[in-house]
Parts: structure tokens; sequence; C-alpha cells
């Protein structure tokens, strides 16, 4: 039987500092150690395992080969298992230390991040949290290949091998300019906005969800702009160029240039979107993770409860909302129009 190569602990993490940062001067700085150690202990492990993991570049750092990228998830999710062995063997599990890598959907990170790391900080004053601002494809990407053990995001297109836990459900609402005819009411119904341009929040999978919202009250929508920011699409209404659908709401109606929206909730049977905390699945849990996704339920319910400006309690609104619709059939009298 051949004898298993003698690989060591510190082997491994340097790999894994020098492949985040694709630089054994930039690992050697990390570990506070010469880059000849990082340098020799990569190439002892690669001899070890057979195969090449990096591609050295004069002058232009490292590049992970195909066997190499394989590896780095591998031994991503080999530490963290055994940072989760340890915490469990010392009962620390409510004093939690060291980093945990989280990512998190871009257009959700405003509203739950800082109240999140905030609750991290107060809570487990040894952990470091660091974040990864993501969209859905690279969200998903972190995750497999290892460089975070948490995802806070919707749930789009995760696949099988991400296990998720919906948090919250987050609805979709339109906002309109707040001097648009529509803007003082509770609700509207979306057949209502047929003749508006749309802005739309355009980014992977959530320009598809959005459309599929219009989709479901019969619209086809004219839509005037796009734009990948949450802020810009927010404007772009406030300034009177069109309505938009989005699901996260400010805790006010101003945008950055001072002007104000109007949110009003969707009459319409339209589908939420999940906000789930999803994690590789088969791979256990550190202590670090399990305590701040205790921390993200906590904060996505807080933060889903908190409420809005031009929210207003749903007794009795449709059959307002009706009675609406016969005085104003259509209500695009006072948008800029093309």
């Amino acid at each position: 039987m051949s004898k298993r190569p003698e690989i060591t602990l510190a082997q491994l993490r340097y790999f894994v500092a020098a492949a985040e940062r694709l630089s054994m001067t930039e690992a050697a700085q990390a570990f506070f150690v010469a880059q000849s150690a990082i340098s020799a202990a990569i190439a002892q492990l690669e001899q070890q395992v057979g195969v090449q993991l990096f591609i050295r570049q004069r002058s232009k750092g490292l590049v992970l080969t195909p066997a190499g990228l394989q590896f780095l998830g591998d031994v991503r999710a080999l530490l963290l298992s055994l940072d989760g062995a340890l915490d469990s063997a010392r009962g620390v599990d409510n004093q939690v230390r060291g980093t945990v890598r989280i990512a998190c959907f871009v257009t959700l990170a405003p509203f739950l991040l800082p109240e999140l790391i905030t609750r991290c900080r107060t809570a487990h004053p040894y952990l470091d949290v660091t974040v990864e601002e993501v969209d859905a494809e690279d969200g998903r990407e972190a995750l497999r290949a290892g460089r975070v053990e948490l995802l806070l995001s919707y749930d789009f297109a995760l696949g099988e091998t991400v296990e998720r836990e919906v948090v919250v459900q987050a609805p979709p609402h339109v906002i309109l300019p707040a001097g648009h005819p529509l803007a003082g009411r509770a609700q509207v119904f979306l057949r209502e906005l047929a003749r508006e341009k749309l802005i739309l929040l355009d980014l992977p999978h959530s320009r598809d969800y959005f459309l599929r919202v219009l989709s479901s009250a019969g619209l086809e929508p004219d839509i005037r702009h796009r734009s990948g920011s949450y802020e810009t699409v927010r404007s772009l209404v406030a300034h009177g160029h069109g309505f938009s659908v989005l699901n996260q709401r400010p805790a006010h109606d101003l945008t950055y240039d001072g002007h104000s929206v109007a949110a009003l909730s969707i009459a319409d049977d339209v589908p939420s979107l999940p906000v789930v905390v999803a994690s590789l699945r088969g791979v256990r849990q550190s202590a670090r993770a399990r305590a701040v996704s205790a921390i993200i339920r906590d904060v996505a319910v807080r933060t889903a409860s908190v409420p809005r400006p031009g929210t207003r309690r749903r007794h009795g609104t449709e059959r307002q909302v009706s009675a609406t619709l016969q005085t104003h059939p259509s209500s695009e009298s006072q948008m800029n129009r093309d």
C-alpha cells in the first residue's frame, strides 16, 4: 500500500493564502514569514500531491491550474471543518473567535449588512466578519469555490449543491415619482401602469424576476432605462422618467439628490422573493458560521418588520383601489415621456 504524503497544516494554509492573493509575496506578508518559506512549502505540497497547483508567471503573479482550483475548494472546506471541530472541543460556541467570510447580494447589502456587522461585533467581540458583495452568479461561485462560508441572498438559481434556509419573504412594490397622481395611494394594480415607462433594475436574475412579476399581470413593459444600481433606479423614478418595481424599501423616500419617490404595495397576487442564508451542502458549518447565521435570521426578520414610508394597513384597501380604478383609468398624465 502506497504511503500517504506527509502534508502539514502550514502547507495548506500557505497554499490558500497564495491562491486568494495570487501572490507568494503577499501570502508571505500575511503570515509574517519570508517569501522563500511560502514558495518552498507550496513546491513541496505540489510534489506530495502529485499535481501542479499554480502556473508561475514572471512579474505577473500566480494563476491557479484547474487542479489547483479544485484543490483550493477542498482545502477550504477541510480547514473550515477543522476549525469547527476545534471550536466544539473547546466549548467556545458562545465565545466564537477568528474570521468568518460571507457573501451578500448587492441590493440586500445596505439594508442588512451594517446592522449584521454591528450585532456580530456586540455579541461576539472576538469574531471578524469579512464581506464580499456579489450578484447571483458570483455568490453561488463564491460558495462553491470555498471563498465564503455563508451567502445572504435572494433564492436565485443556487443549485442543488447549496443548502439554504429562507429567513424572510421580500414582496415586490412599485415606486413612483412623489408628484404622480397615484402617489398618495396605499396600493396599485399593475394594469394601472400599463402605459407608463419602466425603469428596470438590471441585474442577473433580478431583471427576469421583475419582468415576470409584470408579465403575471399582463404587462409587456416599455423599458425606458436600465441600471444595475438600486439608487440610480430610484433617482430616475424620482425625476419622473418612469416607474419601477423593487423589493427592498429604504427607511425614507428621499433619493441621493434630494428628490422623493412614493412606494406603493402591489394589489395583484405577485410572487415574493425569498431571502435565504445559504451554505455549501455537505460541508459542516463552523461555530462562527452558525453564530452569524443566527444573527442574520434575526436581523432579516427585524428589518422586514420595520414600518416603511407609504405603507398602510392592508385591511379594506383592495376595495378602495378598485373604486379608484374607475376614476383613474390611466395614470400617465404627470410622467415625462419620450
